[in-house]
């Protein structure tokens, strides 16, 4: 369990260090996660071990809400004076996630129907 979580620490680091190093506007953690399923798939798959210390991560996934908790309770007042812009962003953003949910599955659709324009669907 220690090498497994020894790992996705290190893809983590990796990501971080590519993001900062080179300024991306995305998150380190989120590079770390790419680098760490490209290596997976070129392997073949998880190892077990690395599967059983992911399942115990995610078995305890809510306690990684009690820093955004924390951050609610600490910025509570500027959330307060700015939650007109804040709900709209929230809506907005909600509002294209399922737009574009809708047009991907319409045109994966379309395609698996016509199995003339591709691989899938056959």
């Amino acid at each position: 369990m220690i090498a497994a979580l020894t790992l996705l620490l290190v893809f983590q680091l990796v990501g971080e260090v590519i993001a900062r190093g080179l300024g991306l506007p995305i998150p380190g953690p989120v590079i770390g996660m790419a680098l760490l399923f490209l290596a997976l798939l070129l392997r073949g798959g998880p190892s077990e071990d690395v599967r059983q210390t992911a399942g115990q991560l995610l078995q305890h996934l809510s306690l990684l809400f009690v820093p955004a908790g924390t951050g609610i309770v600490l910025y509570g007042d500027r959330i307060a004076a700015e939650w007109l812009p804040l709900l709209a962003a929230l809506f907005l953003s909600t509002f294209l996630a399922i737009a574009v949910t809708a047009l991907v599955l319409s045109a994966l659709t379309r395609k698996s129907r016509n199995p003339a324009s591709g691989e899938i669907g056959r």
